[in-house]
């Protein structure tokens, strides 16, 4: 492949599973992680981007006046690595419409709901009170609201039964580590764009 590979950010607060699958899978191939920012000083993905020589950052919300101005520096640190994707993978706090803005239509989620879906940071857990039989994990870009930016792929497992939230997340991790660097290489690869 003679293209330029597209550089991305991920942004993490816990143990980096999918920041290691996007390693694994497209990290020096069709794109380069060239950033890893997280909200949590001690999340162990930051040993991962360590482990890999991939620069990385703490943007912790209690040295900042405000999720703003938290946004604000995350973003410059971001924009200096010249990060052209972010994807969040598995990073639990709201961007700013400031942070959505200095990178449009380039910032990417994976959630383990089928959105729109049991949206926000509870999803197993609500569908199973719903009683629900099927579960998914939908990656989309974000946008300013609560997991509603437009979908861009999504894949379903069926769970009758399921009433253990670690059992249903079991289930869903493969799926996630499979999607989010798949959308990752079509991104990279020019086959995926945000819907107008």
């Amino acid at each position: 492949m003679n293209q330029a590979r597209l550089p991305i950010a991920v942004l993490v607060s816990g143990t980096g599973t999918n920041l290691q699958a996007l390693i694994d899978q497209v990290h020096g191939r069709e794109a380069t992680i060239v950033a890893v920012a997280s909200n949590v000083p001690d999340a162990p993905a930051l040993k991962r981007a360590e482990k890999h020589g991939i620069p990385w950052a703490v943007f912790a919300r209690k040295q900042y006046i405000d999720r703003q101005e938290r946004d604000e520096a995350m973003a410059e640190w971001l924009g200096e690595h010249r990060a052209g994707l972010i994807v969040l993978a598995g990073f639990m706090e709201l961007l700013s419409e400031q942070f959505l803005k200095r990178f449009p239509n380039s910032v990417v989620n994976v959630h383990p709901s089928l959105l729109p879906a049991y949206p926000g940071p509870h999803p197993i857990d609500d569908a199973l009170a719903d009683g629900a039989e099927e579960f998914g994990v939908t990656v989309h870009y974000v946008d300013a609201g609560i997991d509603t930016g437009p979908i861009i792929r999504q894949e379903s497992v069926r769970l009758s039964g399921a009433k253990d939230p670690d059992q249903v997340l079991r289930r869903l991790r493969p799926i996630e580590h499979m999607l989010l660097p798949l959308v990752v290489k079509e991104i990279a690869e020019g086959r995926q764009s945000v819907a107008a």
